[in-house]
């Protein structure tokens, strides 16, 4: 059903205004990552799949995309790299 980076769209919008999420943990609970700021959110299975809207991309898929599918981050003054 769903496979380790998968891109997926979810009903809901980030905080940062994105809504597509990479399938980055699979198991009782489901890990997505932003693909906006890189926030990773731990949902349970049944509540992922509530809140999900579709399957953008299949993770074979991601590598041979011509589109970028991560947003360029903003770095503000106070951040730094690490």
């Amino acid at each position: 059903m769903y496979t380790l980076g998968d891109l997926v769209q979810m009903k809901k919008q980030h905080a940062c205004g994105t809504n597509r999420f990479e399938v980055v943990r699979l198991g009782m609970d489901i890990r997505i990552k932003c693909m906006g700021c890189g926030h990773a959110v731990l949902l349970p299975r049944r509540e992922f799949e509530k809140k999900l809207k579709k399957k953008l991309v299949l993770a074979d898929q991601v590598v041979a995309a011509d589109e970028p599918y991560y947003q360029t981050l903003q770095k503000g003054p106070n951040q730094t790299n690490f």
